[in-house]
C-alpha cells in the first residue's frame, strides 16, 4: 500500500528524532512521568524474554483502557489455553493496575515511543503474532512498521471524537492509510462507524460491536478491607468524588460544606485519579479547616474525619462499593470526564460536570435513563448529594445505572469472536 506524502514525511522525522526522545524522557522522569526502573522499555528494550508459542499483543492508552480490555484477555486465554498476552500502556498509573490484576500468562510492558529505532526495537524483540489496538491509540509508527512486517491488526472500541474527525479531515489520507492497516475495526458506537466511513471515502466498513467498557467486569476488591472501613464509617452517610483532579477537590470540598448543613455527619471520600497528589490535597484541604484523613499514611476515618483521601491504586472497586453516591471527576475541570459505567456496574447512582466529551455516548445514555445527573458547579453538586440521600431516590437511580450499564454486556464476546475469525484466517497457530 503506498504512503501518502503526509505520512511518509512523519515517518521519515520520526527516523530522526531518537536523540530529541531521549532527552524528552530524561524531562519526564524528573518530573515522575516515567518509571525508572524500566525506562529502557520506551526506547523498545526489555529485559524479558518473548514466551515461546503464540503472542497476542494488545494496545491500550491508560488506566480505562486497560481495564476495558482485562475481560476479553481473559476470554481469549481461556479460549486458546497455549496463548500469551503481551498488553502494552503509556503511563505509570496504568502499569500498577495492570501489575495487580494481570491474568496468567499475560506480560505487561510500556508502549515505545512512536520513533521509528523505538518500534523497531520493540518489534524485533516481541515478534507478536497478531496487534490488537484501542479506541483511538492510532500511532502511525507503531501502525506502519507492524503492517509491514504482515502482522494482523485490529482495532477494538475504536472511538473517534467529533474534535478527532475535524482534526483528521485535514489529513484525510493519512488516516485512510492507517485505518486501512487494520483487517477488521470494531466500533463503539455508529457515529465512530459513520467518522471511518468518511475518512475512507466509504472504502473501510467498520462494525459496530458496542463498548468494552460497559461490558468490563466490575472492579475487585477484598472483602476484609471493606468490612474495615465500613466499621470505621459505621451508619454515617456518604458520598465518594471519583478519579478527580486538580482544582475539582476544591470544588467539590466547597460542594460537601454546603451539604453538611443538610446532613452534619456526611463523609465525603476523594478517590483522585492520580494518586501521588494525595499528600499535596491533604494539605489544601486542611488548611481550609477540614479534618482529613489520609488513606496511605495508615489513617483511620474517625468520628471528626470530615473528608477521607483514598489515594492508593486498584482499590476503586471498594469505595465503588461503599459509596451509594458517585460523582465521577475530570468533569468540572476540562478534562473529559472518566468512564462512568465502572461505578454503574456496581450499582452506584452518578453525578458529574459538563466536560464529559471523552465518554459522550455513555453519559448520554445514563442521562436519559435517570441514571445519572449533570451539576454545572458546588451549589448544584451540593444539592443532588442532599437530594440523593434520600434512600428511595438513591436506589433508583443506582438502578437505572446498572440496567443502563447492563445493556450491552456483549460488546466483550463480539470482539472475541472478530479475533479468533482473524487468527484462524490468518493461519495464526493455537
Amino acid at each position: 500500500m503506498k504512503r501518502p506524502f503526509t505520512l511518509s514525511v512523519y515517518l521519515f522525522i520520526s527516523d530522526k528524532l531518537s536523540g530529541l526522545a531521549d532527552r524528552k524522557l530524561k524531562t519526564r522522569l524528573k518530573t515522575g512521568k516515567e518509571d525508572l526502573d524500566r525506562i529502557d522499555e520506551r526506547k523498545g528494550v526489555s529485559n524479558l524474554k518473548r514466551p515461546q508459542g503464540e503472542l497476542i499483543w494488545f494496545h491500550a492508552a491508560s488506566v480505562g483502557e486497560s481495564l476495558s480490555l482485562l475481560g476479553l484477555i481473559e476470554e481469549l486465554l481461556e479460549e486458546r489455553p497455549l496463548t500469551n498476552i503481551l498488553i502494552t500502556t503509556g503511563t505509570i498509573a496504568s502499569a500498577k493496575l495492570i501489575a495487580a490484576r494481570m491474568p496468567e500468562r499475560t506480560i505487561h510492558q510500556y508502549i515505545p515511543i512512536d520513533i521509528k529505532k523505538f518500534v523497531i526495537n520493540f518489534l524485533d524483540h516481541w515478534m507478536p503474532d497478531i496487534a490488537i489496538f484501542t479506541e483511538s491509540e492510532l500511532w502511525p509508527c507503531l501502525i506502519s512498521y507492524t503492517y509491514e512486517r504482515n502482522i494482523p491488526l485490529i482495532l477494538v472500541n475504536a472511538r473517534i471524537s467529533k474534535k478527532s474527525f475535524s482534526n483528521w479531515k485535514w489529513f484525510k489520507s493519512t488516516a485512510y492509510s492507517i485505518l486501512k492497516s487494520f483487517n477488521v475495526i470494531l466500533c463503539q458506537d455508529e457515529k465512530t462507524a459513520t467518522y471511518i466511513k468518511k475518512l475512507s471515502n466509504q472504502k473501510i466498513n467498520p462494525q459496530i460491536t458496542g463498548s468494552l467498557k460497559q461490558s468490563a467486569p466490575p472492579h475487585p476488591f477484598i472483602e476484609e478491607e471493606r468490612t474495615k472501613v465500613c466499621n470505621q464509617i459505621g451508619s454515617r452517610p456518604v458520598w465518594l468524588a471519583a478519579s478527580t483532579h486538580e482544582y475539582e477537590e476544591l470544588i467539590i470540598a466547597d460542594a460537601h460544606t454546603q451539604a453538611k448543613r443538610f446532613s452534619r455527619r456526611l463523609l465525603l471520600i476523594i478517590a483522585p485519579r492520580h494518586p501521588s497528589r494525595g499528600k499535596k490535597i491533604l494539605t489544601d484541604l486542611q488548611k481550609l479547616g477540614w479534618q482529613v484523613s489520609l488513606r496511605s499514611a495508615g489513617h483511620k476515618i474517625e468520628t471528626s474525619t470530615d473528608i477521607y483521601i483514598a489515594d492508593t491504586f486498584g482499590e476503586m472497586g471498594l469505595w465503588y462499593r461503599i459509596s451509594p453516591i458517585s460523582f465521577m471527576g475530570g468533569s468540572l475541570v476540562k478534562t473529559g470526564g472518566h468512564n462512568p459505567f465502572e461505578p454503574a456496574a456496581l450499582g452506584s447512582a452518578i453525578l458529574h460536570g459538563p466536560h464529559v466529551w471523552s465518554a459522550i455516548e455513555a453519559y448520554n445514555a445514563l442521562g436519559e435513563s435517570k441514571a445519572s445527573l449533570q451539576v454545572q458547579n458546588s451549589e448544584e453538586l451540593s444539592q443532588a448529594v442532599i437530594d440523593l440521600l434520600n434512600p428511595d431516590t438513591v436506589a433508583s437511580m443506582a438502578h437505572s445505572a446498572w440496567e443502563t450499564c447492563s445493556k450491552d454486556a456483549e460488546a466483550s464476546s463480539r470482539a472475541l469472536s472478530a479475533i479468533l475469525k482473524v487468527l484462524d484466517q490468518s493461519g495464526v497457530y493455537s
